[in-house]
């Protein structure tokens, strides 16, 4: 057998650069040996035989990467070794049994998590049980999270405390919290800066008073889901248009917010339209929204129209349709058809009023068919109790504009203003009496606005031309 060179010190260098060399090259080349003879020879061929085989022997031995381990996370003969991990099926499997005991857990408590797959829940089912004790401290039912468990996929630290806290803060009242969230649960998804901030500065910008915003929010929490560049901007750009004061606009929307939430083509312009077919022209409907704005939600198809065919049906003329509305707005909002026969027949049990007289007092009075029976009877009372006999009452009640007219050309002959109750609660004798007076009492002679359609009408010397025009019928649509 041939005996090994002796390793001098120039062979220790290039073994130690055929290590080198063998640890650079990723992976085995046929080429390597041919390659480091090219450079080094013979012997360096021999040398790096050796090294290979020295290497091949005890990296199986010594490295720690030894069969059992070389793929981390995989067991071998049921154990691993500390540096294992579950492997992605295990991981997944452990995940479904997790959500399985979640919705054992909302089950058991009467809550349907059918809607709750593919939300993001908590894998504990300690952490869901913060989550529903939360909403219940806040007042929310069962009832409640099943008309939208969706909320459940809310953390209550990232999502539903830094939303409340902020309501809280802007003014929104705690003891409002549970009716704001039954009815506008969503909020709890939203982001205080991306979401909810724009709204209340945007409802600050339509002159919306600070203080009176959280009340908007209490009042239409819906208001907080809306796109700040969609319905609220043309509902405001349209009332604008039809005549309604942009000094006016702040107050409107703080007494009735849902308009924000109004379709102009489908909501707001067909009811407008409607009122103006009957005899109520544009500008006096925005007087009318300037001073009772919850008209707007009146629905035209199921509340308007069938009310204003009630009152057709009932022997109300036409053409005193526009001051009966104008007059008293509420009338085409309520239910006429349980109103009208009842108060007819209280009427006609009470000062003998028939079917045609009590057309006629609704005609100049349409505000009678809300009436309360004490309040009707206090006033019978009080005209009987002045003397009044029942005939009278019953005359005064339905033949009031022969009575009105003649009293009222001497009071405003005089230069004054008086109740209609000042104006009627006496007999001609003493009405004659009051008029030689020197002075009049004038908390008795307390001013009572009459309607004039012409007041509605009238321009406002102080308003400014509005900066939006009526857009053309095909943009709402």
């Amino acid at each position: 057998m041939q005996s090994l060179p002796i390793f001098s010190l120039g062979n220790m260098k290039i073994l130690q650069e055929l290590l080198t060399l063998y640890f650079q090259i990723p992976k085995w080349n046929p080429r390597v040996p041919s390659l480091i003879e090219k450079k080094y020879g013979s012997i360096a061929r021999l040398q790096y035989s050796i090294a290979c085989k020295t290497f091949s022997s005890s990296s199986v031995e010594s490295s720690p990467m030894n069969q059992s381990t070389t793929h981390l996370g995989r067991r071998q003969g049921g154990s691993s070794s500390w540096y294992s991990r579950p492997s992605l099926l295990e991981m997944k499997n452990e995940r479904i049994a997790n959500r399985a005991r979640v919705y054992e857990f909302l089950r058991g408590l009467g809550i349907v998590p059918d809607e709750l797959d593919g939300v993001e829940l908590p894998g504990m089912v300690e952490v869901m049980r913060e989550r529903v004790d939360f909403l219940h401290n806040l007042g929310l039912t069962i009832e409640d999270i099943n008309s939208y468990p969706l909320v459940l996929g809310c953390s209550v630290k990232k999502n539903m405390i830094p939303v409340l806290d902020y309501l809280g803060k802007l003014g929104v009242r705690k003891s409002t919290f549970t009716d704001f969230l039954r009815r506008y649960p969503q909020v709890l998804h939203a982001s205080v800066v991306v979401d909810v901030a724009p709204v209340v500065k945007y409802l600050q910008g339509m002159d919306i008073k600070p203080n009176d915003v959280p009340r908007v929010l209490e009042r239409y929490p819906e208001v907080l889901g809306f796109k700040l560049d969609g319905t609220m901007s043309t509902s405001v750009a349209y009332l604008v248009g039809i005549g309604v004061a942009r000094r006016e606009i702040g107050g409107v929307l703080t007494r009735y917010p849902e308009i924000l939430g109004m379709r102009v083509g489908r909501v707001i312009k067909p009811f407008v339209e409607y009122l103006g077919s009957l005899g109520i022209p544009k500008l006096a409907v925005a007087r009318l929204i300037e001073k009772k704005p919850h008209i707007l939600g009146f629905v035209l198809e199921d509340q308007v129209k069938p009310n204003v065919d009630t009152l057709l049906e009932f022997g109300v003329r036409g053409v005193l349709l526009p001051s009966m509305i104008a007059q008293y707005p509420d009338l085409i909002g309520i239910d006429l058809k349980t109103k009208l026969c009842p108060q007819q027949s209280f009427l006609n049990s009470t000062i003998g009023v028939g079917p045609e007289d009590f057309c006629r007092i609704i005609e100049k009075m349409p505000e009678v068919v809300s009436l309360i029976h004490s309040s009707i009877m206090n006033h019978v009372d009080f005209l009987k109790d002045s003397g009044f006999s029942l005939l009278q009452v019953r005359n005064m009640v339905v033949s009031m504009e022969s009575t009105i007219q003649p009293r009222h050309q001497m009071v405003a002959k005089k230069g004054l203003k008086c109740s209609l109750g000042w104006l009627l609660n006496c007999s001609d004798e003493k009405f004659e009496e009051r008029m030689d007076y020197d002075s009049f009492d004038t908390e008795e002679m307390e001013m009572e606005t009459q309607f004039d359609m012409n007041t509605l009408l009238e321009p406002r010397e102080e308003e400014s031309s509005s900066e939006y025009e009526e857009d053309s019928d095909d943009e709402y649509v």
